[in-house]
């Protein structure tokens, strides 16, 4: 069978919280593609659903009802060892950088290289100083994250995420922390490398000032995708 082009495809997703009388539904019938390369936000008012169905995506919860296909394997029904196993080809970026104070920004990045076996511990060194010159931080690579600026933070974060050279990324409010600036930044960074490596971004943003690196904006409302603008 001939691979598609598409990173994601979702296909009449529902998800619910809670059990037995007490479930509620928070996405309803949801029908989503996601192209290698391509950039898709996703907006709408807060509690709306968007931050549930980038979980999905990214193997953190799992799928409850209908399809929802990474690199062409069904998420439906996957066993936690293969949500694992997705996990690796997904780079993550969240509001709050999540760093870890006690490494310095190179041993941050590098920890993400820590779960591919087949890279040794010179070459992941490597790679993770090469890819904070990427992101413009070749003078901070031994700073600690208490020494660096909200906005070389989340730069640090963006090189974590595509360090591995991911399938896709998953950015949830990754400028709400930022001023205007920092955020177009660190968003036309990740759109650069993103391009350079034909890895697909879906961000979740209420910011406006980085709705224009979108190639399609997604508008969500009460769990549903009520419709798309490319």
């Amino acid at each position: 069978m001939m691979p598609t082009n598409f990173v994601i495809q979702i296909t009449n997703l529902n998800q619910y919280f809670g059990k037995r009388t007490l479930r509620s539904q928070i996405l309803f019938d949801i029908n989503l593609s996601v192209k290698f390369g391509e950039i898709v936000i996703m907006t709408g008012p807060s509690g709306s659903g968007k931050t549930t169905l980038l979980t999905l995506i990214g193997g953190l919860r799992s799928v409850q009802e209908g399809s929802l296909k990474f690199l062409d394997k069904e998420l439906y029904g996957a066993s936690n060892q293969q949500l694992v196993q997705v996990r690796r080809h997904i780079g993550y970026i969240f509001q709050a950088h999540n760093l870890l104070d006690f490494l310095t920004a190179r041993q941050n990045v590098q920890m993400s290289l820590e779960l591919h076996k087949n890279i040794s511990h010179s070459e992941a060194r490597s790679q993770s100083e090469e890819i904070l010159h990427a992101v413009k931080l070749e003078n901070r690579v031994n700073y600690y994250p208490s020494d660096l600026s909200g906005g070389q933070k989340q730069r640090v974060a963006i090189a974590r995420a595509l360090v591995s050279h991911p399938k896709l990324v998953l950015a949830d409010e990754p400028t709400a922390a930022l001023d205007s600036k920092s955020g177009r930044d660190v968003v036309s960074l990740m759109q650069k490398l993103a391009k350079e490596q034909n890895c697909a971004i879906v961000m979740v943003t209420h910011d406006n000032r980085v709705l224009d690196v979108a190639d399609r904006i997604v508008y969500m409302e009460d769990g549903r995708l009520i419709k798309e603008v490319s």
